[in-house]
């Protein structure tokens, strides 16, 4: 049987099965390929924007050298060397500065900033964990779906064939091997993309620290 007659053979139900598979697949690849993409670009931004922050002497030429780099270590700078400013010349709107020590204030800055940019890392992940999911259960469906057909014509026919039930017994089989092939990527994915997101997110406390200490020497604190 080819699989393009399977397909034109199917009833209602089967056809509408395998049209959520196949829109589970691109899904889950779509999202495995942007996050892929973001990932490598996300850490060759970090790369730049570490090189350029330990190449910069003082702590007024920051801006400059990071200038248009982009990435979650360049707005931890950013929004670091913000705060550092408003600790110092906007008292109006920063009461909690008069509650916080210059340290304390400065820690929490580049935590929020932190925790703020690397929500972004986790978009997609719900998806593609529901779809690992949910995918089998859908080809399993299929399977029990093509046996209930597969009976439905042993009891119209009256007698038992290869040719009454190899029909139906292949949509049930074809619809089986759907579901997992939906799903075998899309968790493969999301273990590959979380595994590389907590590699990143260990990469990003590192340089939190660092920033932190830096920034402490920068302004003699």
């Amino acid at each position: 049987m080819e699989f393009s007659h399977l397909i034109e053979q199917q009833d209602i139900v089967l056809k509408v099965s395998f049209g959520i598979l196949v829109l589970m697949s691109l899904l889950s690849w779509s999202v495995i390929l942007i996050r892929s993409v973001f990932v490598m670009r996300q850490k060759s931004l970090a790369k730049a924007t570490q090189n350029s922050f330990f190449d910069t002497p003082d702590f007024a030429s920051l801006n400059t050298s990071l200038k248009g780099q982009g990435g979650v270590f360049y707005f931890m700078v950013k929004e670091s060397v913000q705060a550092v400013d408003d600790y110092y010349h906007h008292e109006m709107n920063l009461g909690l500065s008069k509650t916080l020590g210059y340290r304390d204030f400065l820690e929490l800055s580049i935590k929020n900033t932190m925790q703020k940019q690397l929500r972004r890392f986790d978009g997609g992940l719900t998806m593609l964990a529901s779809i690992g999911a949910v995918a089998p259960f859908i080809g399993l469906f299929g399977t029990v779906w093509g046996i209930f057909n597969a009976l439905m014509d042993i009891s119209t026919q009256g007698q038992v064939s290869i040719a009454t039930i190899s029909a139906p017994i292949g949509e049930a089989l074809v619809a089986t091997a759907a579901g997992l092939f939906v799903a075998i990527p899309a968790v493969l994915g999301y273990n590959a993309i979380s595994r590389i997101n907590r590699n990143f997110r260990a990469d990003t406390d590192h340089f939190a620290h660092i920033l932190f200490i830096h920034l402490l020497k920068m302004e003699g604190k």
